[in-house]
């Protein structure tokens, strides 16, 4: 079953600290103490492995700068799914693999079993997970650590009432200072070589195969001087105190041979069951072939630029900020921070596209500076109809208005829109909504991670992103944008004299304006203008 998403989560924060005001008691857990954590290291990339030597043919020709990186960006859940598991199948030497959320869904069972199947190989596999999303998946995790060549590690856990996510949050409601901080990173290694990162959890809705609701995404693939410092930002949380193995939170059940045959068929593919990601064609929005086919070939076709890669410190988890893992004097600068920082530089143009948007009063009045002096900026985000967060639009709704007098270009994706793109994916009967974290400054530089631009990513979870300083791959950023802008999303006007908000779109008719919240109905906007205004800044 797919798990309860983040609303639920904020919902039952919220429910939970209401019970402990009413009731003064509840259940009690506490972490275990003297855990083991034995310490590894990323495995360096080994010049003979297969993805080394994909690497090395792929560079460009004539000297080239040792610190430049390559990068691919992957907006088709079929060409990222794709690539995972032909990265996957090819790795022989490591497999580091940090997530927020793998589903126990078909999805989340064909990823671990691709795992499972590499350590078989002789790999080496470190799969960390945060502990969120992971009720009721005991079974299976349990099942895939008792293969050789696999550990498995848990941010930040639950130790009691694991098998569903209320009990759970009720064992710990006097302990929500510290579950509420999550480990929020997207990021999968293979063989020190080859990375990816971005926005894109492991589950049936980030690859277009939910029957329900899919995402619009973004993922960068990334080879060269960024994967290092990748692999150094993982050991910093495989290796934190805030991490845990699998055995020291959850107890074996049977002998690893039965817990490895359950897990074989846990993770058998079902006869009928969900497939593969539906293909739009060989070529993707931008006019790519995918990956995997290109690595068939033997070269890929990727551009090489300067890049940094970051990440909030594990210690976020008690109230400390970033700290640097190379060696540098240590900054406290989160990853929102950081990004901030970056846009400050801006001169001409700015974009951010965000799935949850909740600018606080420094970024409105950094926004309402910069429009003084001219800078254009436009932001992307999901409309009321198409968020999995309604809370959180509440709280963007607060700065709405003031953002369009402030002459910022709002654009808000819609179900109604995305299900009638060409170039996007085949949504069909399922909800459209939109998930990607990215940045284009002066079309020169692009952020690419898992920040969203809302509270909780900047004060609870932990975020990881890349800052890549490419014209061309900036380019392709705004190319994307404006696929989304114009095919899957509403522009949100503002008449100033009766601060009434109206949406435009261009259909096959000509333009056309809607005065209400686009696919959604009067209970629903009722409800959000009731309860919104309510819901404190901490929970949004």
């Amino acid at each position: 079953m797919t798990p309860p998403r983040a609303v639920a989560w904020r919902w039952l924060r919220l429910a939970a600290a209401w019970a402990v005001l009413a009731t003064g008691a509840g259940g009690c857990a506490s972490l275990p103490h003297g855990v083991q954590r034995p310490a590894s290291q990323a495995l360096p990339s080994g010049a003979g492995s297969g993805l080394a030597r994909l690497v090395e043919a792929s560079r460009p020709t004539g000297p080239v700068d040792a610190a430049l990186s390559g990068f691919r960006l992957m907006s088709w859940s079929t060409q990222s799914w794709a690539t995972r598991i032909e990265l996957t199948r090819r790795a022989t030497q490591s497999l580091d693999v940090q997530y927020y959320q793998v589903q126990d869904d078909e999805t989340g069972r064909a990823f671990l079993r691709a795992l499972r199947d590499a350590a078989l190989r002789g790999v080496r596999v470190r799969l960390l997970i945060d502990d969120l999303y992971t009720a009721g998946a005991d079974p299976l995790l349990l099942g895939l650590a008792a293969h050789a060549n696999v550990e498995l590690r848990l941010f930040n856990p639950f130790p009691a009432a694991r098998e569903q996510l209320s009990r759970r949050l009720l064992a710990s409601l006097f302990d929500l200072g510290r579950v509420n901080h999550r480990m929020h990173n997207k990021l999968f290694i293979a063989d020190g070589t080859m990375a990816i990162a971005g926005g894109r959890n492991i589950g049936n809705e980030y690859f277009l195969v939910h029957a329900g609701a899919n995402y619009i995404d973004l993922d960068a693939f990334a080879v060269g001087a960024v994967v290092p410092a990748l692999a150094t930002l993982f050991d910093g949380y495989w290796n934190s105190g805030h991490v845990y193995p699998l055995h020291s939170i959850v107890a074996r059940t049977a002998p690893d041979d039965v817990l490895r045959q359950h897990f074989d068929d846990l993770t058998t593919p079902q006869p009928g069951g969900i497939g593969p990601p539906v293909s739009l064609g060989d070529l993707d929005a931008l006019g790519l072939r995918a990956l995997p086919d290109e690595m068939r070939s033997g070269r890929l076709d990727l551009i090489w630029a300067r890049a940094e890669a970051f990440a909030d410190t594990p210690e976020k988890v008690i109230g400390h900020t970033r700290v640097r893992l190379d060696g540098e004097t240590p900054d406290p600068a989160t990853v929102r921070q950081t990004l901030m920082s970056a846009l400050s530089l801006a001169r001409r143009e700015v974009l951010v596209t965000s799935p949850y948007l909740v600018p606080d009063r420094f970024v409105m009045d950094e926004i309402r500076q910069a429009r003084l002096w001219g800078l254009s900026i436009t932001l992307i985000t999901n409309s009321l109809a198409s968020t999995d967060e309604p809370l959180v639009h509440a709280g963007y709704q607060r700065f709405r208005n003031e953002l369009l007098d402030l002459g910022v270009e709002l654009y808000e994706v819609a179900p109604s829109r995305i299900a009638h793109s060409r170039l996007l994916a085949p949504f069909g009967r399922s909800i459209g909504r939109f998930h990607a974290k990215t940045a284009a400054i002066d079309g020169q530089v692009l952020f690419i991670g898992s920040l969203n631009f809302d509270p909780r990513s900047d004060k609870h979870n932990t975020e990881l992103g890349l800052i890549i300083h490419s014209a061309p791959l900036t380019a392709q950023l705004l190319q994307l944008a404006e696929v989304v802008k114009t095919q899957a999303a509403f522009r949100v006007r503002l008449d100033r004299g009766q601060q009434q908000l109206s949406w435009e779109f261009m259909s096959a008719d000509g333009p056309r304006t809607l005065d209400e919240e686009p696919d959604t109905g009067f209970w629903q906007r009722l409800l959000l203008r009731l309860v919104g205004p309510f819901v404190p800044d901490e929970y949004l």
